[in-house]
């Protein structure tokens, strides 16, 4: 179903996009390729931060609450990388350093849509130049309803030279549509996390997680540590750390439960990034709710941070020609009938 989700501010009309089958409600939009409703059906539960129209979406302050990400997901140091020989400069937007795309990334450009029964396929060119990348970029962004979920597939092809491109879905889930979802509990399937600087930005080194604060390989509720005395705690202001899962292919990246769901990421990234919405700060929400601080976490399947910028890490790059792809899944289950 398609219906107007307000023009408000945005140059061309806004349109929200809704599918559904006997388990899941899914709805996206347009504006920035966002997932706007995920609810499952049984409790009636929207178990994603959203916004009840598209002024929301075109207002929001660098949150990127449900929306999609590029062409860089998480920092880009100093706004800076080399590619062939050149060096490329993209803006800084976020304490000294580029983030989530620049100061006008996927999540706030308008995207052409077809919708299918199962799926809506969310589709544009960025050109050349676009927040300092090179290369035009067709991207295509579907989101996939499943029977018990939804997954998000991604297609970069580079048409005219040789590019970058690292996705990511930002939505912030809360299971329980509480105003803290730190009661949930996670598992993250990960030996290794990735330490941050002052600036927020990953350090090219992995350490173990093993005796530390960053250990979810067993199911640990968020308010264990993210309030935590320890260094990496207090730089991120709580959890804001990619998580490698090794492998290859799709994989198990995350689980999250609350009082009576439980979510399941699975992707081919080569890790996930948690954030436990730090900086979240009276964000008017869905049906009069106000998003605060820690009222949500996101599990971003994703490249690992300015990877563009380390030796020894995949990168993100897509030669002339070539298409990359990716896909993300989230499937939600009720448990402890």
């Amino acid at each position: 179903m398609k219906e107007l989700f307000t023009a408000g501010r945005a140059e061309e009309k806004v349109y929200l996009y809704t599918l559904e089958n006997e388990n899941i409600r899914m709805s996206v939009t347009d504006y920035g390729a966002a997932l706007v409703r995920f609810i499952e059906k049984k409790t009636g539960r929207d178990i994603v931060l959203g916004f009840d129209d598209a002024e929301g979406y075109i207002g929001q302050d660098g949150s990127c609450i449900g929306a999609s990400i590029g062409r860089i997901a998480n920092r880009i140091a100093k706004g800076t990388f080399t590619l062939n020989g050149k060096e490329y400069h993209i803006p800084i937007n976020n304490n000294g350093n580029s983030n989530h795309g620049g100061l006008k990334g996927f999540d706030q450009k308008m995207f052409e849509a077809e919708e299918k029964e199962d799926r809506v396929i969310f589709h544009r060119i960025a050109p050349d130049g676009e927040e300092g990348f090179p290369g035009d970029l067709d991207v295509t962004i579907s989101y996939i309803l499943l029977e018990d979920g939804i997954a998000v597939h991604t297609e970069g092809k580079a048409l005219d030279q040789d590019t970058v491109f690292a996705y990511t879905n930002h939505s912030y889930f809360n299971l329980d549509e509480s105003d803290d979802a730190m009661t949930h509990e996670v598992l993250i399937p990960a030996d290794r996390c990735a330490e941050t600087d002052e600036a927020g930005l990953m350090k090219g080194n992995l350490v173990p997680v093993e005796g530390t604060v960053f250990d979810f390989r067993t199911w640990t509720k968020l308010s264990d540590h993210v309030d935590d005395d320890c260094e990496q705690i207090r730089l991120a202001a709580g959890y804001d750390h990619f998580f490698e899962i090794r492998g290859e292919g799709m994989r198990h990246m995350a689980s999250c439960r609350g009082r009576d769901l439980e979510l399941t990421v699975c992707s081919d990234f080569p890790g996930v990034h948690m954030y436990t919405a730090n900086f979240l700060d009276h964000i008017p929400g869905k049906k009069g709710k106000i998003y605060n601080r820690r009222s949500a976490v996101c599990f971003e399947a994703e490249y690992y941070p300015n990877a563009i910028n380390y030796d020894g890490l995949e990168k993100p790059l897509i030669r002339a020609g070539e298409t990359q792809k990716h896909t993300i899944e989230y499937h939600i289950a009720r448990y402890g009938d």
